[in-house]
């Protein structure tokens, strides 16, 4: 069974099947913050949905994060680890890409977790 819960115009923000919690889109708020303030903002949004999914950070499995200037990794890393703790860090892949849509959008996370 397939569970969408909130609907945006083009996807759920939350998608849970077979166990799994699938996230997808999520970006900050405010886009005037640096690359870790902007990780901040989304971890804040993932720690929120995946309390609404029956989740939580700990059941994190995989992430990718996709950001367009890949000199500011390091502040990215930084917000990440302040996050999560060290035994629960997910299996990650850190994409540069060109564009995020909006302009000042730093990053955008997709996140699979277990329910």
């Amino acid at each position: 069974m397939i569970e969408r819960i909130e609907q945006t115009k083009i996807m759920h923000r939350i998608v849970k099947a077979n166990g799994m919690v699938f996230l997808g889109g999520l970006v900050a708020d405010d886009f005037d913050l640096d690359m870790a303030g902007q990780t901040r903002q989304i971890c804040a949004k993932i720690d929120a949905l995946l309390a609404q999914a029956g989740s939580s950070k700990e059941k994190i499995v995989s992430a990718q994060l996709f950001v367009v200037d890949m000199a500011a990794k390091d502040q990215m890393n930084l917000a990440w680890t302040e996050w999560l703790a060290p035994e629960h860090l997910p299996a990650r892949a850190t994409i540069g890409v060109a564009s995020l849509g909006a302009p000042l959008v730093k990053i955008e996370a997709v996140i699979t977790a277990m329910t």
